[in-house]
């Protein structure tokens, strides 16, 4: 079954095709990643918490507009349950959701 993601920019959902997964959303990025020790570029590069559930992630839109936007998907489901602009905040409150 093909997955339909909403892109925030083009205003339209499209096949799972068009995107890739640019990884987790709203870590702090080093400012300097060559002064970083190894063990802090492992933690930055290759460790994420990977939660059963509701995460939140950095999508592109490489056969559309080309640009980075961010998701919240169930990782239960894989469904996702809303995407938005890059550099918007975090949602205090996912659609759906009770409080």
């Amino acid at each position: 079954m093909m997955l339909l993601i909403r892109c925030p920019y083009c205003e339209e959902e499209r096949p799972e095709l068009e995107f890739r997964n640019a990884g987790e959303a709203h870590i702090a990025r080093p400012t300097n990643i060559a002064a970083e020790s190894d063990d802090d570029f492992e933690k930055f590069f290759f460790i994420r918490s990977n939660p059963k559930g509701v995460i939140y992630e950095r999508w592109r839109h490489i056969h559309g507009c080309a640009r980075f936007f961010n998701a919240v998907r169930d990782t239960v489901t894989d469904k996702f349950v809303m995407t938005y602009k890059a550099g918007e905040p975090k949602p205090a409150k996912l659609p759906g959701a009770s409080k």
